[in-house]
């Protein structure tokens, strides 16, 4: 059997299982059970995997043991698929990182108690390596850059685990006025939906579609891409205010729309802040800060939306809307479309946890496409970036790489 085949199957279930790793994220952020499970890397003293069922029905642990749990799956995904991707290449440095987090974790459990947890969750990961550093066959590696892209999930999905830890161990630190716990959830939110969009771009890149794409010897298109990138750029500052909003727990500060507090532009001088909190349905307490970090974010959604729109006229005109760009950018209109009413109903709805989490999820789709987009448009005016003639790919004839879209 040829396992080369089934790269692309696996490498989309590992970017589809880490989406729904953002949306679980986005859901224990929405609902505020980040700290359910007070301790880490175990759960209640209990080894993670080991949690007693009738625990878990309590104070929101369901939803924050169900995301460790799930992230501890997407881990060992991305792992298997370093070891795909990497070919018989990767056995070694596998083999090598492995037993390497295996001593570190085996240096902490001597050091003390306290450090049993770290040891042991280190010691586990390192023993997860090592096995996938063990399977035989997979010998031979993928094309291009996809080892590489693989790699670097390899190394941010240990990272995310460390910080998804460290938000809960240091939930209380203070640096400044900021919590340790705030700062390591906001860093842990926008690197996971970067984790998403690498593992889509892996995706993408092994895809039967990517390999059939032609490769066209034009500078034609080249102001498109940079339109794109400006579009998607947007679209990524998006998603780290959201973030910030979200971890500030300022999804609210602002509870109308289209007015913010009856007016365009709401004011935030004390007094008015002050009477802004005394009139609040709720009982939390809001700052101008948190008032002006959502208008941020409202403006941010029209600028985004209203490139999107833009990109997608000029694209659609270059290209034709029959074109694989074309069908892209009608998709990425009509999810920005869909990205923007969700936003209005995480308000209207007083940020409905299930509304709130689509609403994560939209986004980060909306970063994966335009991302897929610039690679795309790249791809169809290869020379307009490399200066050289576009390489050919292995069973695909000639004439099939130079044709247009």
């Amino acid at each position: 059997m040829n396992a080369d085949r089934y790269r692309f199957p696996f490498a989309l279930l590992t970017a589809l299982a880490t989406l729904g790793l953002v949306c679980m994220g986005g859901l224990v952020t929405s609902k505020g059970v980040g700290m359910a499970v007070p301790d880490w890397p175990t759960s209640f003293g209990y080894n993670m995997f080991a949690l007693p069922v009738n625990q878990w029905f309590h104070g929101g642990v369901f939803d924050e043991h169900t995301h460790r749990l799930w992230a501890s799956s997407v881990g060992l995904l991305v792992v298997l698929l370093t070891r795909w991707m990497g070919g018989s290449t990767a056995r070694k440095p596998l083999a090598v990182v492995g037993l390497l987090e295996i001593v570190a974790g085996v240096f902490l459990l001597r050091l003390g108690p306290e450090w049993k947890g770290g040891g042991a969750f280190l010691a586990s990961i390192g023993g997860v390596v090592l096995l996938a550093a063990a399977i035989p066959g997979w010998r031979s590696a993928a094309q291009g850059v996809l080892p590489r892209l693989a790699w670097a999930a390899f190394v941010l999905v240990q990272v995310q685990g460390l910080l998804g830890g460290l938000r809960v161990v240091l939930d209380k630190a203070l640096v400044g006025h900021v919590t340790l716990g705030t700062l390591f959830g906001l860093v842990h939110g926008c690197l996971g939906q970067t984790f998403f969009v690498l593992l889509g771009v892996i995706a993408l890149l092994s895809s039967p579609w990517w390999a059939r794409l032609p490769v066209r010897s034009s500078a034609q298109g080249s102001s498109e891409v940079r339109g794109l990138v400006l579009a998607t750029g947007l679209v990524a500052l998006q998603l780290v205010l959201g973030a910030s909003m979200r971890h500030q727990h300022a999804g609210l500060a602002i509870p109308d729309f289209p007015l913010a507090y009856g007016r365009l532009w709401p004011l935030t001088d004390p007094e008015s802040v002050a009477r802004y909190n005394q009139v609040r349905m709720d009982e939390s307490t809001v700052t101008a800060f948190q008032i002006q970090l959502q208008m941020l974010h409202r403006i941010g959604a029209v600028a985004a939306m209203v490139s999107i729109l833009t990109m997608t006229l000029r694209v659609g005109r270059r290209f034709g809307w029959a074109s694989p760009l074309g069908r892209g950018v009608l998709a990425w209109s009509g999810l920005v479309l869909v990205q923007f009413t969700l936003g209005m109903l995480t308000i209207w709805t007083n940020k409905a946890a299930d509304v709130a989490t689509v609403h994560v999820a939209c986004g980060a789709s909306l970063l994966w496409l335009g991302t897929a987009l610039i690679l795309t448009a790249r791809r169809l005016t290869m020379s307009a970036w490399s200066g050289a003639e576009p390489s050919r790919t292995p069973g695909f004839p000639r004439a099939a790489l130079q044709g247009t879209p």
